[in-house]
């Protein structure tokens, strides 16, 4: 079969595979019909998130359709179409049960220490293969497949195995409650999805940051009030914004991206920021502290920076950018005088999904208004290519499956 297989920084291919198969008797063996490109997936690619290991399958994205299931799967059959969590869990551990699947005791082949498993990522998270392929294989499939109900298509769901719920989840971190002025920085497709939670939890205005045209006017599509951070200071914009006193409620969706190194207040140019992006893939195969995750120095995130001044005294600052065991670099100071709560962490996708299907099934939310390109698996390279240096139209990636038809 056919899968986009990372082979070291920078070189990734598009190759035929062995198929997968049942190993263990709470497995299943799904045919994708969809798949998607994240910004994860660059974080592998570029090497800011290390030991990846050559020939693992990329991507924790995925829909399809049950072909094979092991024994002691009892929920599901052989035919259903199913969404994939990206996040895998065994469901039975005390952590599952209290909803935290992120953090599943048991699916980490590596230890009940070693932290979250996901598809496609690197040698910490298992690793496992992952969801750009043909068809894959779930373990705890029990849990880890959410049935699909036919008045649901393939773009719809593809959005909820992993972006929805991030985005939702980082609403429900930030403790929006009724009426809250909330700020979304980065407004690629978790911002979105950010954005669209906000006001699901009832916030009150939404003000999003980034500096991508086009990311921003889908931003003020949802009713965003939006910020450029190329032509102003957002920090001060944003106090302008709220009468001097800030927002309630902050979302980070950026993560390591936003670790540019940084004099003052403004943001590195766009220039500097791709020079910067060159330089990541030049210094990361060399530069690999003892924990086997590479970071960018003592670079702070600006994004953190921003956050925490733009918040209003006791706000509340929801991280769910990705960042790797390497970053260690936060305005602690300033977060503690100002009373702010912190929370943060990779998203139990299996508690959101199934209150997240139901939403778009009673046409609350259609989720496809964020997808923004459907490209055949045969194209994943060129469509890697155009995501990686965000060309205008490549906010969110479809990747459709040959075997769909």
């Amino acid at each position: 079969m056919k899968a986009v297989v990372f082979h070291g920084i920078g070189d990734i291919r598009l190759e035929e595979v062995a198929e997968p198969r049942i190993e263990q008797p709470t497995d299943a063996v799904v045919r994708l019909t969809a798949s998607a490109i994240c910004g994860t997936d660059l974080h592998m690619i570029r090497g800011t998130m290390a030991d990846m290991k050559p020939g693992t399958i990329l991507g924790h994205e995925g829909v399809g359709v049950i072909e094979e299931l092991g024994d002691m799967v009892r929920n599901l059959r052989v035919g259903d179409r199913v969404v994939i969590p990206s996040t895998i869990a065994c469901g039975s551990c005390s952590y599952c049960r209290a909803g935290y699947y992120a953090q599943c005791d048991t699916a980490n082949p590596k230890g009940n220490r070693a932290g979250t498993a996901f598809f496609g990522g690197p040698g910490s998270t298992g690793p496992f293969h992952g969801l750009q392929a043909e068809k894959a294989r779930i373990p705890y499939a029990h849990v880890g497949l959410v049935k699909l109900p036919d008045d649901v298509s393939d773009d719809q769901a593809i959005l909820l195995s992993d972006i929805f719920p991030t985005g939702y989840f980082g609403a429900d971190l930030a403790e929006i409650r009724d009426g809250d002025t909330v700020a979304v920085f980065g407004c690629g497709p978790v911002g979105q999805f950010a954005i669209l939670s906000a006001k699901l939890h009832g916030a009150g205005r939404v003000i999003a940051v980034d500096c991508y045209p086009d990311r921003l006017d889908m931003a003020r599509q949802q009713g965003a009030e939006t910020v450029n951070f190329d032509e102003e200071n957002p920090v001060e914009t944003i106090l302008q914004l709220t009468g001097g006193i800030g927002v309630d409620r902050a979302i980070d969706a950026v993560g390591i991206d936003a670790m540019h190194a940084h004099e003052g207040p403004a943001k590195p140019s766009r220039d500097q920021a791709k020079k910067f992006d060159q330089e990541v893939k030049k210094v990361a195969p060399k530069q690999k502290p003892s924990n086997g995750n590479w970071h960018p120095g003592d670079a702070p995130s600006q994004v953190l920076q921003w956050a925490t001044e733009a918040l209003a005294k006791a706000g509340t600052l929801a991280i769910i950018g990705v960042y790797p065991p390497g970053a260690d670099s936060f305005p602690i100071g300033q977060a503690m005088n100002k009373n702010l709560t912190i929370k943060m962490g990779n998203c139990n996708h299996r508690k959101y999904i199934p209150h997240l299907l139901d939403l778009v099934r009673s046409d609350i939310v259609d989720p496809t208004s964020i997808l923004t390109k459907g490209e055949p698996l045969s194209d994943a390279l060129e469509a890697y290519k155009q995501f990686d240096q965000r060309k205008c139209g490549w906010t969110k990636v479809e990747l459709k499956l040959e075997a769909s038809s």
